[in-house]
């Protein structure tokens, strides 16, 4: 029985030992960093403007792997069964947290805090209120009354059922006293084409997604959901000055790296240096400035409260409004 013991403890030893022998040397081939939704929403395109940078301070090629549908689970589970290897990860938004809300009487049993491990914070980029072309209002009150009067109600897309898009049009529609329908899609890329193509009335999309075709004329903005006016559409008012009050929730994305639970420490503590590096490179920096997103990197243990405490609230805001997952 004694042997048996001593034998357990070599082998837990000796794996031990060999995750710790790969960790030193990750990363020794291209990383796939997984994005829920397809592609051209705001999640994808942060990721696509940082792979090359990530790539030099990794030494490997990180490929962007678009994994849509079932409402993000898809890619979720994918990345939370995959190996704890650090060769696939997931750029997930606080779509994350707010399923976990919306789904929580499901019959899932996935749970982020649970399955993943958290590696750190990216990012962070407000959100804009935009309306196809065809919508005969050219400021939020004109909008707001448009959708008060209107005898067929309004419709809005989203990313897809439990997507920031979806939620933070909720709290919007909730705060200015209006009713519309919604019109889920696989992704936010998918969304803005059909608000483009005039086939869809309202969306809530990322700033860096809005603002070429704003500028472009291609659609309108009726307002972003910072707390300022952004600095990519500055002529833009926010909600608040608007005068619509909103739920004490964060109404813009925030972007983090997550792993399956098991990463190895030092395969995180690479990844987490990594992070670091490329937001607090001025480049990088410049470049999403331009997008109105900002670089906001946090380490995993802030980034795991964070993603608690965003369940949190935003199943206290779902509730309280008896929003169902349709």
């Amino acid at each position: 029985m004694l042997s048996m013991v001593r034998w357990g403890l070599l082998v837990a030893a000796s794996l031990a030992g060999l995750g710790g022998a790969q960790g030193q040397t990750y990363p020794e081939r291209p990383i796939r960093l997984v994005v829920a939704f397809v592609a051209g929403g705001a999640t994808d395109t942060l990721t696509r403007q940082i792979t090359e940078d990530l790539k030099a301070a990794l030494g490997q090629p990180v490929i962007v792997e678009n994994r849509p549908g079932a409402n993000g689970y898809i890619a979720w589970n994918y990345v939370a069964n995959s190996e704890p290897d650090g060769y696939t990860l997931l750029m997930a938004e606080n779509a994350l947290a707010i399923s976990q809300g919306l789904f929580k009487k499901s019959a899932s049993s996935f749970d982020p805090l649970k399955q993943y491990d958290a590696v750190a914070q990216v990012a962070t980029s407000p959100l804009a209120l935009v309306v196809a072309n065809k919508v005969p209002a050219n400021n939020l009150g004109e909008l707001i009354r448009l959708a008060r009067t209107t005898p067929e109600k309004m419709n809005y897309a989203s990313a897809g059922i439990g997507s920031v898009a979806h939620l933070t049009f909720e709290v919007f529609r909730d705060g200015a006293g209006i009713e519309a329908v919604h019109i889920p899609y696989k992704g936010g890329g998918q969304a803005i084409g059909d608000i483009v193509a005039g086939q869809v009335e309202m969306h809530m999309a990322s700033v860096a997604v809005a603002k070429p075709l704003v500028e472009a004329g291609r659609i309108k903005a009726m307002a972003v959901t910072g707390a300022k006016r952004s600095p990519a559409l500055p002529d833009v008012p926010t909600l608040a000055e608007a005068g619509v009050k909103t739920a004490d929730v964060d109404l813009g994305f925030w972007y983090a790296l997550f792993g399956p639970k098991g990463l190895p420490d030092a395969v995180r503590a690479k990844l987490d240096k990594a992070v670091a590096t490329v937001m607090a490179d001025p480049a990088v920096r410049a470049r999403l400035a331009k997008l109105d997103i900002e670089p906001a990197y946090a380490p995993a243990g802030a980034l795991h409260q964070k993603l608690g405490n965003e369940i949190t609230n935003w199943t206290k805001f779902i509730d309280q409004k008896g929003i169902k997952a349709e």
